[in-house]
């Protein structure tokens, strides 16, 4: 892997990781078209840059780390459905993982499913994560499960999840955000273990490239958060869902001309 390589995954990682548009279907496909082989580095690479991502969080939201012990407890008991489907369903998520068709068809069904949800859920009247339950936590947690597979994103669906608890769309997108850090970070921690149980190696060059890619993520998810709070708020999800099924309408039609983007 190259550092203009690293740069760019970082880059699709800090971008989609928090949108509702799949940073894992965009990193596939990224990879897919700069034609790189995956290689053990190559797939920790796109995991290990996550805690960049999960960095931003932490110091946009810093404050809401340090309010309550319910803020923690409700993170744990929304993680607790996707952590146990994870454990179940690991080998066919990492099965899904190479397929490129599966994830443009998530990523045009998103997108039908995200021009709709400004209409399906409207008058919210929870405008604070304070004031969100434990059995309501539960739930988005249950939705969170729906992006186990590649293309659905895991923002988009706890955000969904939010709003059909009654809250605000800001609201739904900021608890998404909290749920990503024990979420992101267990996943992450379970597949950096499993490279270890493998014996794969990381050399000084590659440490390099870790570090570096974290940074361009933990810059890129930092503006992408900010922007994505101000569109969400003015327009709602429509752009996103006009863009997920242009981006998954085009991987489709190029799968039926036989011009298949292929994961190496």
């Amino acid at each position: 892997m190259t550092y203009f390589q690293a740069f760019l995954i970082a880059i699709i990682e800090g971008l989609t990781e928090f949108l509702p548009i799949s940073s894992t279907g965009h990193m596939m496909i990224t990879t897919a078209i700069l034609g790189m082989e995956v290689t053990p580095f190559v797939k920790l690479f796109t995991i290990a840059i996550q805690l960049g991502a999960i960095l931003s969080v932490v110091v946009l939201y810093f404050k809401a780390f340090f309010k309550s012990v319910n803020f923690y407890l409700k993170l744990v008991v929304a993680f607790i459905p996707s952590a146990i489907a994870g454990l179940l369903l690991g080998d066919w998520i990492d099965a899904q993982l190479e397929n490129v068709f599966g994830v443009a068809i998530a990523l045009f069904v998103g997108g039908i499913v995200l021009l709709f949800v400004d209409k399906w859920f409207k008058n919210p009247t929870i405008h604070s994560n304070d004031d969100v339950s434990y059995l309501k936590a539960f739930k988005i947690g249950v939705f969170q499960c729906i992006a186990l597979f590649p293309g659905v994103s895991r923002s988009g669906a706890t955000i969904i999840g939010g709003m059909s608890q009654k809250l605000t769309r800001q609201a739904a997108a900021e608890f998404s955000f909290f749920l990503a850090v024990p979420t992101m970070f267990a996943a992450t921690a379970k597949k950096l273990l499993d490279f270890y149980k493998e014996g794969v190696v990381v050399n000084s060059q590659e440490i390099k490239l870790l570090l570096f890619g974290n940074l361009v993520a933990f810059i890129v998810a930092v503006l992408a958060i900010k922007f994505f709070i101000g569109v969400l708020n003015k327009y709602g999800f429509k752009y996103f869902g006009v863009y997920r099924i242009i981006v998954g309408g085009l991987l489709i039609v190029l799968f039926l001309l036989g011009i298949e983007i292929a994961v190496v």
